[in-house]
C-alpha cells in the first residue's frame, strides 16, 4: 500500500526526484480504506512502500509518520504491518517505540549506500556512518532479533580503496541479516554523471563481489542464530512432495523458512520453531 510518493532529498546519484516529482503525502483515510479493503478479502499482511516514507505527512497539518502508523494500528485489523523502508536520520524514539504493537513487523531495512562519510558527503546523503550506527544500535536495543537490513552502492565516483574499506568496515561493525549490493551506475540527469574520477568497471566489479560474499556470511550468520527459536510464519505457498507439502512463507523478522505439512497452511499465520539454515532457507 503505498502511502507517500516522490522525493525532495535529490541525492547525487538518484533521478527519482525528476521522474516522480516533489514529495506528497497520501491522505490517512485513504490509506486505512486500503488497508481494510485488503483484510476484508483476506490479506493477512500490508507493506507500507513509498520513496520517502518518514517524511510522510510534512504536506498534511498534523500528520506524521508516527501518527499515520498508531492511526492504521488503531483502525484496522490486519495482522501484520511491514515498513518498506526507512532513514536511519529518521528513526526517532516515539516512532520506534510503536513497534511494541507485535502486528508491526520487527524489520528495519535501513538504506546505508556507503559507509565513508566522504562518500555520503558526495553523495549528498543526510547522515553520517555513526549516526547510522546509532539508528541501528536504537532499534536493537527497542526489539529482540530485529532484523536490519540494508543497501549498499559499491563504486561510487571517487570512491578510494581506502573509502570503500570504511564501508566494509562498517559492515563488518553492524552485522546485518541482508545486504542489497549494487554497483554504481551513471544515470544520466543526476549530478553524479558529471563527477569526475569514474570508478572503472573492474574495480566495481571486486569491490561488489567483496561485499556480496560479506552478505552471505552474514546473512547465514543472522538466520543460524535464530535456531531453536519460535516466530510466527506467513505461510505463502506450497507444492505437494513425498506425500505432504513442502511450504515456504516468511516470519515477522523477515526470514523465509520452510516445513513439511500435511496441512493447509496457505495464507496462514503460525507459529514455528525455526531449524537449520541451508540453501537459503530456515528448515
Amino acid at each position: 500500500v503505498k502511502i507517500q510518493e516522490g522525493c525532495n532529498q535529490v541525492c547525487a546519484y538518484c533521478i527519482v526526484p525528476k521522474v516522480r516529482g516533489r514529495e506528497r503525502s497520501i491522505p490517512p483515510e485513504e490509506i486505512i480504506d486500503e488497508i481494510n479493503r485488503y483484510a476484508a478479502l483476506g490479506f493477512k499482511e500490508v507493506v507500507l512502500t513509498g520513496t520517502q516514507l518518514g517524511s510522510y505527512g510534512f504536506d498534511l497539518p498534523g500528520l506524521s509518520l508516527t501518527r499515520l502508523l498508531a492511526q492504521i494500528l488503531s483502525e484496522t485489523d490486519v495482522p501484520r504491518l511491514r515498513v518498506s523502508s526507512l532513514q536511519p536520520q529518521e528513526l526517532l524514539d516515539d516512532l520506534v517505540g510503536l513497534w511494541e504493537d507485535r502486528r508491526l513487523c520487527p524489520h528495519f531495512h535501513l538504506p546505508l549506500q556507503s559507509g565513508s562519510n566522504a562518500v555520503l558527503k558526495r553523495m549528498r546523503r543526510r547522515y553520517t556512518s555513526r549516526q547510522y550506527a546509532d539508528a541501528v544500535d536504537t532499534v536493537r536495543r527497542a526489539l529482540a532479533d530485529v532484523s536490519v537490513t540494508a543497501d549498499v552502492v559499491a563504486g561510487f565516483p571517487g570512491e578510494t580503496d581506502e573509502e570503500f574499506e570504511e564501508t566494509l568496515s562498517l559492515c563488518n561493525e553492524i552485522g546485518f541479516a541482508d545486504i542489497h549490493v549494487f554497483p554504481y551506475s551513471v544515470r544520466p540527469g543526476t549530478s553524479a554523471a558529471h563527477y569526475d574520477a569514474q570508478v572503472v568497471s573492474e574495480t566495481k566489479a571486486r569491490r561488489v563481489q567483496a561485499l556480496l560474499e560479506l552478505a552471505e556470511l552474514q546473512t547465514a550468520r543472522f538466520r543460524k542464530r535464530q535456531a531453536g527459536k519460535v516466530r510466527p510464519v506467513l505461510w505463502e505457498q506450497g507444492r505437494r512432495s513425498e506425500g505432504s507439502s513442502l511450504w515456504t512463507g516468511l516470519t515477522d523478522n523477515y526470514i523465509k523458512v520452510s516445513c513439511r505439512s500435511g496441512l493447509d497452511l496457505a495464507n496462514r499465520i503460525t507459529p514455528a520453531r525455526l531449524g537449520k539454515y541451508e540453501e537459503g532457507l530456515v528448515h
